[in-house]
């Protein structure tokens, strides 16, 4: 720990230290605790946005839910509706959980090393940010009072997708013993495991964020698996109805003085290689276990033992040490673009690093797919990518890693064509990105809270507009990007009308917004505004491709079937929106309808109620002005150039009290947003909720795996809120607001390729390029140009307005005239 601690109070309460020792560039775990194991197995994941390995114990036992998962492998299976209708999502979509390649289990006279009755003289476990290396130091005294030490690392590759290297260290200090260490790949994926168990066992009921069980056989395993070669074991997959095939093979290597022998034994579920070692004391037995993982929708599962092999012979060739330095090289070249530093505040630093670090293992290697929820980390809401990615994960890569926010936008565009299918299903033109998707297809059963979130298609432009501005690609709008801005602006357009009675307004009716609190209304603020943008950028797009390049205007034209009557009718409809405002409550309602219902009375709904869709029938939910997380709010912060101040404030002190916060997509929006309008304290509050939110699982789901669009979230927080970072329509903008505890707030920012380090103290904000030729910015209205070898430091008069305390709680139903009558709780 360096320096003092201005931590605000309450942070101190989150994390046990004594079990999770400050380290600022490690998570540490002092000693294990069976209570939690389902969220310490997320915590400790080792990933690269391909291939993740939960943090199971080496042994492969005393599990919360044993997980080794690929991005994008995933199991399909009817959805069965009560009741049927046309256009429903038809086909479900689930991740599998792979084979498990982890299992390295220890014998000492016999007896197996079980962490949760095993008499530990000492234990550490460490997720080092810096190296990659997930590591585990033990000091065993067996059964018959033997002390055993066992080191172990693991691994996922940044640098080579497909690999994973674990090491296993067996050293008997005092006396001899006949040692076995059974290296496995296992595959559980048809077999109740403890998550299962411990879910029934808790009498728990429905969470719709968890993933779907399966009730068939889902791997089918295919005749080429097997031992392929000394020390190398491999087995090989289908799944019953996706056909998706999956291989994974490894390669051991076992050294030691000591004398040993080798037994290889395989079947349809397990591949093992067992070592029965005469160990002497003080003579080490390592273990090296390098493991390859491949899969595809289609090849067959031979070849993609073929890929296998050659990815370990790579390795083979190599070394192991060249894979542990490429990856500490990879990692310091990603804090080198991407640390935000919070000097002085060392629990804060650990904790924003561990979520950055997240981002990382979520997206890193997520090339040809996107971003789930979850990552690579378990397996909660089913694999699926969301919108989160693109207003959550997507800015801090855009802002620091360009190349892997290519990547996802480029695959949303190759599910375009699934898209424009799934527009025609519900009646529109254009294209129609689902809600919750693996393949493609919509995939969310309940169409209320998801299909009818068509917000879907303008985060998409958003995200995708904000990558262009940040970068120039202006090759990737026009040979891809182009296409998918034209499909979602003809989208809306369809979906919209113009009423002539108001004269003229474009109105969107029957969707969702954020907010899934609150379904199938009309004129949703979040979704009419950003629609809105979508609608302008996709114009604005197409005049400016006819201007720069006829020649590929031409090309786009005749690829769409492009008219010239279409982009004016997007800019009409830009023009019409209908924009919700109540003069009389001086606030924008959520929808056309919001203000009208009652208010839900959260301050006095009880704990054990919360959140609040796992304890009332959604009808009940939707009658209430209560919301599952900032709607209005999230459209103040993506289209802030739309909103005056005074509007900000009026809509954040409103919506604020009356938002559960029971997503975990809430907390970093409200916390951007009441640092801008006013309200520091409430935004340093917010974000330190958000910045633990699996750290100290503070939504009790965390065991799930990692909520990646919170930690996109972070740094948002960070950039966007304290830093008062903004982007509208390529100006760059600072407009800082640094938390009074802080002494300083440094971040990077990489805009047209050169980076910039921006370094925000209490009085001034400090520019310095670090890499590329020049940046401009806007600081506090004044145009900064900063230039290599020459920083500039920007005076700042004061950290704008500043409220106390925190928005009062929001009156209860009104009447006509804005009389209030009460708030309730439902039930009560």
């Amino acid at each position: 720990m360096t320096g003092p601690s201005h931590v605000a109070p309450e942070i101190m309460d989150f994390l046990d230290r004594a079990r999770y020792p400050v380290d600022e560039w490690a998570l540490i775990e002092s000693h294990i605790d069976n209570d939690d194991l389902g969220t310490t197995e997320t915590l400790f994941t080792v990933a690269n946005g391909y291939l993740g390995l939960r943090g199971n114990v080496d042994e492969g036992r005393d599990s919360f839910s044993h997980g080794t998962f690929v991005n994008g492998f995933h199991e399909t299976w009817p959805i069965q509706h009560a009741e049927e209708a046309f256009g429903f999502a038809r086909v479900g979509q689930t991740i599998v959980n792979a084979p498990d390649a982890k299992v390295i289990r220890l014998y000492v006279d016999d007896e197996p090393l079980l962490l949760p009755i095993a008499d530990l003289m000492g234990y550490e476990r460490r997720l080092d940010f810096r190296t990659g290396v997930m590591s585990r130091d033990i000091l065993w005294r067996t059964p018959g009072g033997k002390r055993v030490r066992i080191r172990s690392r693991r691994m996922v590759s940044f640098t080579q997708r497909h690999l994973a290297v674990l090491t296993f260290e067996v050293t008997m200090l005092d006396d001899s013993a006949p040692v076995a260490i059974s290296s496995q790949i296992l595959n559980r994926q048809d077999g109740e495991d403890e998550y299962h168990v411990r879910s029934k066992s808790m009498g728990e009921g429905v969470d719709p964020r968890r993933a779907s069980s399966m009730r068939h056989r889902v791997l089918i395993p295919q005749s080429n698996s097997g031992s392929i070669a000394d020390g190398r074991v491999a087995l090989s997959y289908q799944c019953t109805e996706s056909g998706m095939t999956v291989a994974v093979a490894a390669d051991h290597l076992l050294e030691t003085a000591n004398t040993y022998s080798t037994r290889i034994q395989t079947d349809d579920d397990l591949a093992k290689m067992t070592y029965r070692i005469d160990a002497e004391p003080g003579q080490p037995i390592t273990l090296t276990k390098i493991v390859s993982y491949h899969t595809s929708r289609g090849v067959p599962s031979r070849e993609l033992l073929d890929r296998c092999r050659r990815t370990l012979d790579r390795a083979d060739e190599e070394g192991l040490e060249r894979q542990f330095e490429d990856q500490q090289r990879w990692l310091a070249d990603f804090w080198e673009r991407s640390d935000v530093e919070v000097p002085s505040q060392p629990e804060v630093q650990q904790a924003v690093r561990w979520n950055l670090f997240q981002i990382a293992q979520a997206s890193a290697r997520a090339e040809g797919t996107g971003i789930p929820a979850k990552g690579v980390t378990g397996s909660g809401y089913g694999g699926h990518y969301f919108w989160d990615t693109e207003v959550y994960v997507l800015p801090f890569l855009t802002y620091t890693t360009p190349r892997s926010a290519r990547n996802a936008l480029r695959f949303r565009y190759t599910l375009l064509d699934a898209a424009r299918s799934r527009a025609k299903q519900l009646a529109q033109h254009g294209a129609l990105f689902p809600w919750r998707t693996i393949n493609g297809e919509e995939a969310s059963a309940y169409y209320a809270a998801g299909t009818a979130q068509y917000h879907i298609d303008a985060d998409v432009a958003y995200a995708l507009s904000q990558y262009l501005a940040a970068t120039g690609d202006l090759d990737f709008l026009t040979r891809e990007g182009i296409d998918v801005l034209v499909e979602t602006a003809r989208m809306w357009v369809d979906l919209g009308f113009w009423r002539n009675e108001d004269d003229g307004t474009f109105h969107i009716h029957g969707v969702t917004g954020p907010d899934e609190y609150t379904t199938v209304v009309n004129d949703n603020l979040f979704t009419n505004v950003m629609a809105r943008f979508n609608l302008r950028r996709a114009a604005e797009a197409v005049r400016e491709l006819a201007i720069r390049d006829g020649m590929a205007y031409d090309q786009v034209v005749r690829r769409l079937n492009l008219e010239e009557r279409e982009v004016e009718d997007w800019e009409r409809a830009a023009d019409d929106m209908a924009i919700p405002y109540d003069e009389h409550m001086g606030v924008h309602p959520q929808d056309q309808h919001f203000l009208e219902r009652e208010v839900w009375d959260l301050p006095n709904t009880p704990l054990d109620k919360r959140p609040l869709l796992l304890h009332y029938h959604p009808l009940v939910i939707y009658r209430f002005q209560v919301l599952k997380q900032a709607d209005v709010v999230l459209a103040l912060f993506l289209q802030g150039d739309q909103f005056d101040p005074e509007e900000k404030r009026a809509d954040f002190e409103y919506y604020d009290p009356i938002t559960t916060g029971d997503s975990t997509l809430s907390a970093v929006v409200q916390s951007i947003i009441a640092a801008e309008v006013g309200y520091h304290d409430l935004a340093l509050r917010y974000f330190l909720s958000a910045l633990f939110v699996d750290l100290a699982d503070r939504h009790h789901n965390t065991a799930d795996g990692v909520h990646v669009a919170s930690t996109g979230g972070v740094w948002s927080a960070l950039v966007n809120g304290f830093g008062g970072f903004r982007d509208y329509r390529g100006v760059f903008t600072l407009d800082p607001r640094l938390p009074e505890a802080w002494e300083s707030l440094i971040f990077r920012v990489t805009l047209r390729g050169t980076r910039v380090r921006v370094t925000i103290l209490p009085e001034s904000v400090e520019l310095c390029i670090e890499e590329g030729k020049e940046a401009t910015m806007v600081v506090r209205g004044q145009e900064i140009t900063v230039l290599p070898g020459d920083p500039v430091s920007v005076p700042l008069d004061g950290q704008g307005p500043r409220i106390e305390g925190a928005p009062s709680p929001v009156p209860g139903r009104r009447r006509a005239d804005g009389t209030v009558i009460s708030a309730i709780v439902p039930g009560t």
